[in-house]
C-alpha cells in the first residue's frame, strides 16, 4: 500500500474533518493490520464449507463500529444513489419502503475472527436496485457512505451479488440502531466490515479506490475464504 493511503485520515496532513477522530478500536484495529494479525497461514479449504479460515462461531451478534453510533430517524432518513447511473434515486424511507422487499437468510463473517449462522435479513435487494438506476457501461466499483462518516468500497459485481441486500430488518424486527438501523447493506460472502452501517449514500464510481478501513491497512475486497484481511494478503 502506498504511504498516502497509510497516512492517518484524522490527525496527518489532509485529514478529513468529515470523519469521526480515531478511537481504541480504529487504531487497534489499525495495529492489528500492520501485524497481520488473525491470519492462519492461509489454510486451503473448499468454499462449500461454511466457516472459513481463522473464524470461530458465535450466538449473539457482536457490536462494533467507529466509536460513535448516529441517531437516523425514520423521518429523517434518505438514501442517495449516484454517481455513473443512467437514473440517480433520492428515496426517503417511505420511498425505500415502497421498492419491492426481498428476504434472506445468510451467514456473516468479521474481520475479527468471529462469524454467525442462519441471518435473516429483508430489505431491497441490490439486483433490484441496480435495475432501476443501471449503471453506466463505465461504473466498475461502488463506494458506500454512512451517517457516521464511514466508507467502505465495492467491486460493482460484489455489489450486484445475489444475496446481497439493502437490509431494515433481522429476524423479522427492525435493525437496531446499534446494528446500523434504519438502514445498512448486507454483503454475505465479503468480511462484514464491507456491509456499511447506517446507510446514506451509494456512490457509482469508474475506477475502485479504498474507503475507510482499505486505507488504514485492510484489503481492498475481503473475500473470507480467501483470508482477505490484509492489503498484503
Amino acid at each position: 500500500m502506498s504511504e498516502d493511503l497509510r497516512e492517518d485520515l484524522h490527525q496527518g496532513p489532509g485529514a478529513d474533518p468529515s470523519l469521526p477522530p480515531d478511537t481504541k478500536l480504529t487504531t487497534t484495529k489499525q495495529r492489528w493490520a500492520q501485524e497481520g494479525r488473525f491470519l492462519t497461514g492461509r489454510v486451503t479449504r473448499p468454499e462449500t464449507e461454511r466457516l472459513p479460515a481463522g473464524q470461530h462461531l458465535v450466538k449473539d451478534w457482536p457490536v462494533l463500529d467507529l466509536g460513535m453510533t448516529p441517531v437516523v430517524t425514520r423521518e429523517a432518513f434518505r438514501l442517495d444513489v449516484t454517481g455513473a447511473v443512467e437514473t440517480a434515486l433520492s428515496l426517503d424511507w417511505d420511498g425505500f419502503r415502497a421498492l419491492p422487499q426481498t428476504r434472506n437468510v445468510s451467514d456473516i463473517h468479521c474481520v475479527t475472527t468471529w462469524s454467525r449462522y442462519d441471518n435473516a435479513f429483508e430489505g431491497v435487494s441490490t439486483r433490484e436496485l441496480l435495475e432501476r438506476v443501471r449503471p453506466a457501461p463505465h461504473a466498475a466499483a461502488v463506494m458506500l457512505h454512512s451517517y457516521d462518516g464511514y466508507t467502505t468500497n465495492l467491486l460493482l459485481e460484489d455489489f450486484a451479488a445475489e444475496d446481497a441486500v439493502i437490509a431494515h430488518s433481522w429476524e423479522g424486527s427492525p435493525l437496531t440502531r446499534e446494528h446500523g438501523g434504519p438502514v445498512r447493506l448486507v454483503v454475505p460472502h465479503l468480511y462484514f466490515w464491507k456491509s456499511a452501517k447506517w446507510l446514506k449514500g451509494i456512490e457509482f464510481i469508474a475506477r475502485d479506490k479504498a474507503g475507510f478501513w482499505e486505507a488504514r491497512g485492510y484489503h481492498m475486497r475481503g473475500d473470507p475464504w480467501a483470508e482477505e484481511r490484509y492489503s498484503d494478503d
